[in-house]
């Protein structure tokens, strides 16, 4: 069993709270617009971390982290890339090979609104954890965490940080 800790568009900030949720997992996830290398830095002195670049990102973080990152977890097989959209609006960049070849969870961030659902014509869940950031125009600073364990997500919950 795992205990993923999603978060995306952190624009560059971190804080003791994003800290202290990260403790708690067993490893962190980004979904893109890390903003400075300082925040993946400070992440990964605290538990192991997947990440993905985003639009936002230059080229150092650009160097370090791919566009998308394909892996298997607890038999989970999980994609996550920052510009994805969601079921049924799927970015034209992904779009064929969603369909092709889906994953049993997809994650994506860009649109800094926290949204979980399930496409059922391709069989995955679709995870965008909203923005952990001060930047941008989301009210709320808002990440997730779950479990995986033996090809089940569950335990699905919200975390809402403090306000910009």
């Amino acid at each position: 069993m795992k205990k993923i800790l999603l978060l995306s568009d952190t624009h560059s900030h971190i804080d003791d709270r994003i800290l202290h949720y990260a403790a708690e997992a067993d490893e962190i996830w980004h979904a893109g617009d890390i903003g400075i290398t300082d925040i993946t830095d400070e992440l990964k002195k605290v538990k192991p971390l997947r990440a993905v670049y985003g639009n936002i990102d230059d080229a150092e973080i650009r160097k370090e982290f791919p566009l998308h990152q394909r892996f298997n977890c607890e038999g989970v097989d999980v994609w996550i890339t920052h510009i994805g959209g969601y079921p049924g609006k799927y970015s034209p960049a992904i779009r064929e090979e969603i369909k092709r070849n889906p994953p049993k969870l997809f994650i994506s961030g860009h649109s800094h609104i926290l949204k979980v659902m399930n496409d059922k014509s391709l069989g995955l869940l679709h995870m965008n954890p909203g923005a952990a950031g001060k930047q941008g125009f989301h009210k709320k600073r808002t990440m997730l965490r779950f479990k995986i364990d033996a090809g089940e997500i569950k335990d699905l919950e919200v975390i809402e940080l403090k306000s910009k």
